[in-house]
């Protein structure tokens, strides 16, 4: 299995029946190379929750052979699947946005979070935590994040913009916190409580999951009912909502937090992500590390 699946690069050629692009222009390729473009969602836009799609690696393709992802020097690629890259979006910056950036810009938008003067929890700054801060403030929200490290106190508020930092485990600081937010993205994939979140809540606010615990959550009703509150979750986003985003990103100068990386270095990369020591997201430079 060859991964790969935040990917950006210029097309060096289209196919005789390709309207949406020409040699030479900046594209991207996100989660996703296909799906049935027939069932409901896909023609709601909403390829990402097709029964049927297909993931960019390690998935079940057309022909029964599985995709092959991104870490390679070229990829093909239906147009549909096929996002433009503006011109003033750098390439290395900007390719994390096409999983990390549609999974958090997705729901801030449906979930009606995406307006000015929402107050918006964030928990988690890691890869999508730090884009989820960006984007929050671009819609004009008041952001605070959700960490159980204190030590990233500094850069939320004085890096990445963020409004106010909460320790999850500071009772004191999520007692005098509770009912201030709209909405919570929570973004952890690690094994954590979520009622303690939820108590963040105002009345009708909204709780959305990005990230997948290995260990179910436990969720009493009771926490829901007392201000008829939302958990509900959310997976990046289709075809059309995927531009938007990186059009959005690239007129509010939205770009990942990144360190570039030759392949060469992967082993080592992953030995580090680890220990979360990255911020916030290694870039491979597969072409000139290829070219070289």
């Amino acid at each position: 299995m060859v991964p790969g699946h935040e990917i950006v690069g210029l097309v060096t050629e289209v196919g005789r029946n390709v309207t949406k692009f020409k040699a030479g222009d900046r594209a991207g390729i996100g989660c996703l190379v296909n799906a049935c473009h027939s069932c409901h969602n896909c023609k709601s836009d909403l390829e990402n929750y097709c029964p049927k799609a297909i993931v960019t690696y390690n998935g079940a393709d057309v022909d029964g052979t599985r995709t092959q992802g991104g870490y390679s020097d070229t990829i093909v690629a239906n147009q549909r699947y096929v996002v433009r890259i503006p011109d003033n979006l750098p390439l290395d910056a900007g390719a994390p946005l096409l999983c990390a950036g549609i999974t958090v810009y997705s729901p801030l938008k449906y979930f009606g979070l995406a307006e000015p003067g929402k107050s918006i929890g964030v928990v988690g700054l890691g890869g999508l935590g730090h884009v989820a801060v960006k984007f929050a403030k671009a819609f004009g929200a008041k952001v605070t994040v959700i960490s159980t490290s204190p030590g990233k106190e500094k850069e939320a508020i004085e890096q990445l913009g963020a409004d106010a930092f909460l320790v999850s485990h500071n009772a004191e600081q999520m007692q005098a916190a509770m009912g201030t937010l709209d909405g919570i993205l929570n973004t952890v994939s690690a094994t954590h409580q979520i009622v303690p979140l939820i108590s963040l809540l105002k009345t009708n606010g909204k709780l959305v999951l990005l990230g997948v615990p290995p260990v179910p959550f436990e969720l009493p009703s009771y926490t829901l009912l007392m201000g008829r509150k939302l958990v509900a979750g959310s997976g990046i986003g289709g075809m059309k909502e995927t531009q938007e985003m990186i059009d959005f990103a690239a007129e509010h100068n939205i770009t990942a937090e990144i360190e570039v990386i030759s392949m060469d270095y992967v082993n080592t990369a992953m030995d580090r992500l680890a220990k979360a020591d990255v911020r916030y997201r290694f870039v491979i430079d597969v072409g000139n590390t290829l070219g070289a």
